[in-house]
């Protein structure tokens, strides 16, 4: 684990990493690897990966100084305190038995990472009561629905949000997917009822996708005192709310994929389920 600070940054001028750019050249590179029916693998082949990456994304240092102490990344992360066996990983989905553990059958599950199954409500009782209590939610979701906006919205609005007809629901079909997307994040809009069936139909059919990871942090209310939870995301800070996101609470009820957070930050009646007391 690094600093910031003790990364050497991008080199090309860009604020952010270009990853289609780097995911295209990593790509080539190992497919041609993968491809070539080589009867016998140089030593050197990973090396070579390392390096695409190292240009791209700065080279790993062995040592660095960090407000006037030495580290390695290494004893860096063994002197913040923070025990990988007290975060919890929690999902909800019901092809699984509920307050048992499963590995999501998603992409980035590409570990088997296990995660405890609770209802769709639980799971949701989890996020609220662990920012409410100072702790951070580490959240996976599904960022492509058309109510996750790039300007710090994310919403489920029913699916003709504004009662359309005639004219406004030609304008509507033939909007653009960006353009609508606009048009449901740009005000408070009636949100769907979500259901732990529904989670699990979407899921199913592939619908909701395993997209991105962000963190909970708290809780807000828009101008009507409705609640949503405030999201720090990684996309820079050129937004609206300048890098944060206000997802609802419908939002993250469908959409979420799953959480992790810290074992003291779900509720005792619920961690008891899961054998945590």
């Amino acid at each position: 684990m690094f600093p910031q600070e003790a990364m050497p940054g991008i080199i090309y001028g860009d604020s952010l990493p270009v990853h289609n750019e780097l995911d295209a050249v990593a790509e080539g590179y190992v497919k041609a690897i993968g491809n070539g029916n080589f009867s016998k693998l140089t030593t050197v082949w990973k090396e070579g990966l390392t390096h695409i990456y190292a240009t791209y994304l700065g080279k790993r240092p062995e040592k660095f100084t960090y407000q006037g102490k030495e580290y390695t990344p290494r004893s860096f992360a063994g002197s913040l305190g923070l025990n990988a066996d007290d975060y919890i990983s929690i999902t909800s989905f019901t092809h699984h038995p509920f307050y048992t553990e499963f590995a999501i059958e998603v992409p980035d599950n590409w570990r088997n990472g296990l995660s405890w199954n609770l209802p769709m409500d639980e799971m949701m009782e989890v996020i609220d009561y662990a920012v409410r209590n100072e702790f951070t939610v580490a959240w996976a979701s599904d960022v492509s629905e058309l109510g996750f906006s790039r300007d710090g919205i994310a919403v489920v609005p029913v699916d003709n949000p504004t009662d359309l007809t005639g004219s406004d629901m030609a304008r509507w079909t033939g909007l653009s997917a960006t353009d609508k997307r606009k048009e449901l994040t740009s005000r408070p809009l009636p949100e769907k009822e979500i259901t732990q069936e529904m989670r699990q139909i979407t899921y199913d059919n592939w619908e909701t996708t395993d997209d991105h990871g962000m963190l909970i942090y708290g809780v807000a209310q828009d101008q009507h005192g409705k609640d949503y939870f405030m999201v720090k995301n990684s996309w820079g800070t050129n937004n609206k709310y300048e890098g944060i996101w206000y997802a609802s609470k419908a939002f993250v009820s469908y959409k979420t994929t799953n959480i992790v957070v810290h074992k003291e930050g779900i509720p005792k009646a619920i961690a008891k389920k899961i054998g945590l007391n």
